[in-house]
């Protein structure tokens, strides 16, 4: 018996629409990481993006554990000499409530092109609606 590699043109993605109110930041990002990959599928291939695309809403409700709203730090850095910027994640939930969800499942992919493929498919919204009816997302149980 010979093992199925996937190939390119083989796989069409399916949408699936992720509601992220009440869901713990690291659980959901694993979830979605796993998705975005393909390892849901039997016909999964690590070096083939077989994966689906994912559709979050209400990113601005996702809880983090313990004392991580003002613990977690993340840290931008413009280039310039002293222009490291420190943001808690309570200010970036304010600011930009999709970067928290974006950022853990960036992490949680794979350092390569593949990854940036990946992350195309991913599609966070703070509020309740989103903009990609035309894909017609599946709603996905966490």
């Amino acid at each position: 018996m010979k093992t199925y590699l996937a190939k390119k043109g083989e796989i069409t993605p399916k949408w699936h629409v992720v509601d992220a109110s009440g869901q713990v930041l690291g659980r959901l990002s694993v979830r979605i990481a796993n998705i975005l990959r393909g390892r849901h599928r039997p016909t999964y291939t690590p070096n083939q993006d077989t994966g689906d695309g994912v559709i979050v809403i209400n990113a601005s409700k996702v809880l983090l554990t313990g004392r991580k709203e003002e613990g977690k730090d993340y840290m931008f850095f413009t280039g310039w000499v002293g222009n490291e910027k420190h943001r808690s994640a309570a200010q970036m939930r304010e600011q930009r409530p999709e970067f928290l969800i974006e950022h853990a499942v960036k992490g949680m992919l794979q350092k390569n092109k593949l990854a940036s493929c990946q992350l195309k498919r991913l599609k966070v919204y703070a509020g309740p609606t989103h903009k990609n009816e035309a894909q017609k997302p599946e709603p996905l149980s966490l």
